[in-house]
């Protein structure tokens, strides 16, 4: 939504890993293992991946979803952001409680193509399970499972958590209310983008 509507490129380090497994690249089939178990993949891989894609994609602005995880990530980043003189202007964090995360999860479905996302509830995709941007299959991740969230909300706890008081710090970090609907979020994070403009 937010390349859509800003042009703005977005990615994660789950759609650069999911690409390198797709393509077959000895990186995608060693971390495939990993992600699949819930595991996070070391954090040199993960900056070393982010800092190619931002000197490929990042000349005009960026947004990373689910990067930096850790403060060892998030000090990498802001290396790389130095040495690449580009500024980070806003750092969003969506609150979203564990019963949330674990409702839509349970429903998730994603494009193969692009990586658009959207649930299975949703009356739009329920009788057509095909990407309305790219035609691509709209298809459950494999790493969607219980046992596989359990790990990843443990992990977040542990390692994540601690980055709030990290962009707090450095005056970046906005919070928004991520249980609302997909909309309402969309709106608050456009705005945050729009004022940073």
């Amino acid at each position: 939504m937010i390349t859509r509507q800003f042009g703005i490129p977005v990615t994660s380090p789950g759609a650069i890993l999911r690409r390198e497994k797709e393509l077959g690249t000895p990186l995608g089939l060693e971390t495939a293992e990993t992600t699949q178990h819930g595991g996070l993949v070391s954090d040199k891989i993960i900056v070393e991946l982010i800092e190619d894609w931002l000197r490929l994609h990042g000349s005009h602005g960026f947004v990373f979803d689910g990067f930096p995880r850790t403060t060892p990530q998030a000090e990498s980043l802001r290396g790389i952001l130095v040495r690449h003189r580009t500024p980070l202007d806003l750092a969003i964090w969506l609150d979203v409680s564990e019963s949330t995360v674990g409702e839509r999860i349970s429903s998730r479905l994603q494009c193969q193509g692009c990586g658009f996302t959207t649930t299975t509830a949703s009356a739009v995709f329920a009788e057509r399970p095909i990407c309305p941007y790219c035609d691509g299959p709209l298809v459950r991740r494999t790493d969607d499972d219980a046992a596989v969230l359990q790990k990843r909300l443990a992990e977040f706890n542990a390692k994540t958590q601690p980055l709030a008081a990290f962009y707090e710090k450095l005056g970046t970090l906005r919070r928004i209310d991520g249980n609302r609907d997909r909309d309402a979020v969309f709106g608050d994070i456009a705005r945050l983008i729009e004022q940073a403009a």
